[in-house]
């Protein structure tokens, strides 16, 4: 993703993987491939590979630099945590990737983690010694409440989720807490009058966007409230992994109806460089356009 001034805040991306990934009928619950063909037809083509008919899907965190904080939202599937196929592709990059921004682990101010889906805390902790313990040791890791009690619930009761439960809480987010540098808030957080949270609960239980404010303009990293393309087009599209399908929708369609035929950039976690975009109004749907600029 090329790099974006948001007023005096900048935003780049820091990618672990790209490129073809799953099928929208191995995706999407009730997915019709011939009712969606004109839909499919309609995609940019960064979003989706003919050859395969697979979605194109980037595994990224988006770094934000303030001028009082270095920021990441989202931090991936990290390294050690023994995820098999398709989840046990190469960390390297995503180390590396961070190292090309100029930085290491120490200069990280805040981790915002948009929900706790095994592919969105990842990096939050590394494996030293065999135990867990915080990748970013000066950093403060913001979380949802009702997000982290929901998974800490599950995890006590051995209940598995679609998206990782007790495994991936205890690995990556329980140790957060246990070291202090946890900051379980409600969706009213606000960091420097710059960021903020928008709740968007469906994919998860508490999931939040993550809304970026300065000099005038605005972006929003849409974590997982937004997957694909497709589900600009179609609003109602929910994934297999979505914990309410129906409400995710409702999500979906409520922050599209707000910044519909606006300047405010949305940042899906998901979608391949050049990553940033805007909706309009188009139908019953909405029409999506990459920030080519």
């Amino acid at each position: 993703m090329k790099r974006l001034q948001i007023g005096d805040v900048a935003i780049t991306s820091i990618i672990e993987r790209d490129g073809p990934w799953r099928r929208p009928e191995d995706f999407f619950l009730n997915y019709d491939s011939a009712a969606k063909a004109a839909d499919v037809a309609q995609l940019e083509p960064e979003v989706f590979e003919k050859s395969s008919g697979k979605m194109v899907i980037t595994y990224q965190t988006f770094l934000v630099r303030t001028p009082k904080h270095v920021i990441l939202i989202d931090t991936c599937t990290g390294e050690d945590k023994g995820y098999p196929a398709p989840m046990d592709f190469p960390k390297q990059p995503w180390l590396d990737n961070l190292a090309a921004e100029g930085l290491t682990v120490e200069d990280v101010d805040y981790v915002f983690c948009t929900h706790l889906h095994i592919d969105h805390c990842g990096w939050n902790t590394k494996l030293v010694n065999g135990e867990w313990v915080p990748t970013f040791p000066k950093a403060k890791y913001v979380f949802h409440k009702g997000e982290y009690a929901e998974w800490e619930k599950l995890a006590k009761e051995g209940i598995d989720k679609p998206g990782g439960a007790g495994g991936v809480w205890k690995m990556n987010c329980e140790p957060i807490v246990k070291a202090g540098q946890a900051l379980l808030v409600d969706e009213s957080f606000t960091l420097d009058d710059t960021i903020g949270l928008i709740l968007t609960p469906g994919h998860s239980p508490g999931h939040v966007c993550v809304d970026i404010r300065s000099g005038g303009k605005r972006a929003i990293v849409a974590g997982d409230m937004m997957h694909h393309q497709l589900q600009c087009i179609d609003p109602t599209m929910s994934t297999i992994f979505c914990w309410d399908p129906a409400q995710a929708g409702e999500s979906r369609r409520t922050v599209f109806d707000e910044v519909a035929g606006t300047d405010t950039l949305l940042l899906p976690i998901h979608f391949p460089a050049p990553t940033a975009g805007r909706v309009t109004k188009a139908g019953t749907g909405y029409k999506w356009s990459f920030k080519r600029d």
